[in-house]
């Protein structure tokens, strides 16, 4: 059978645990053909992001084009934009682009900004109202936001106020802040809020969480699932990803999660 496709509209991780290289893995574990436009170039490993690159807007125009034109792309993830111009021109494609999930990939793991500074009102304003579904994690969130976001109630009134910019469907990644010790996601829909949980698992192995966890989602909806079927699927698959990865010794900073057997 022919599979379905997705396309991922993102950054290069050249240590191969985030960006494009994550999303096109969870994509072929999903059964789900994998498709790509890259947004920027990184020069990265497990210890630290050394130095980006944005492509300018009429090369991802002209990527996007070219696969558009040829593949019946089914739904699509973004990542990395680099540049408000970058996040101008995908949301002025946005209705080429079905079942779009965005990812506003803001902030690194250590907590270095991966955007220009006026990448932040480009994803409120012009992006995020036509989202099916947006992800910011809670360091995200609270750029987004303007405030910290550090408890499950700064999670919930964050994915409250993302909302009201009009996309579909708000998944505030909390992971930490569940008091309980749990991993934790403030799902926002339609004025009504939703916690998803995993148990918790302890590893540094957890670069590119984020990207799975969008891919994952873009991949269920490009497979037919509804919004939230995709979403409580894809927290399932981020949380065995951690598990099989759990032990894994590659690289000395944060290492990737897995991709074998786990789908």
């Amino acid at each position: 059978m022919t599979p379905p496709v997705a396309l991922t509209v993102a950054g290069s991780d050249s240590g191969g645990g985030a960006g494009i290289q994550t999303d096109l893995k969870t994509f072929a574990m999903h059964g789900v053909f994998g498709t790509s436009v890259l947004t920027a170039l990184t020069a990265q490993n497990t210890r630290e992001i050394r130095a980006v690159r944005p492509v300018e807007p009429d090369f991802v125009a002209a990527q996007l084009d070219a696969v558009l034109a040829d593949l019946p792309v089914a739904a699509v993830k973004t990542g990395m934009l680099a540049t408000a111009a970058n996040v101008s021109y995908v949301a002025g494609q946005a209705g080429r682009l079905p079942n779009l999930v965005v990812d506003p990939v803001l902030v690194s793991s250590t907590g270095a900004r991966l955007f220009d500074g006026t990448a932040r009102d480009a994803y409120l304003e012009l992006l995020f109202p036509r989202a099916a579904v947006v992800t910011p994690n809670s360091r995200e969130a609270g750029v987004l936001v303007g405030r910290e976001v550090s408890t499950m109630e700064d999670a919930v009134a964050a994915a409250k106020e993302i909302g009201a910019h009009g996309p579909r469907w708000v998944v505030v990644k909390g992971g930490h802040l569940d008091p309980g010790g749990g991993a934790v996601d403030v799902v926002w829909h339609d004025g009504d809020v939703e916690i998803l949980r995993a148990p918790w698992i302890e590893t540094s192995n957890n670069h590119g969480t984020g990207c799975t966890f969008a891919a994952a989602v873009a991949a269920r909806l490009a497979r037919g699932d509804a919004v939230f079927d995709a979403l409580t699927a894809a927290k399932s698959y981020v949380h065995r990803a951690l598990a099989g990865a759990a032990d894994w010794r590659l690289g000395a900073g944060h290492g990737p999660l897995s991709w074998k057997d786990i789908t």
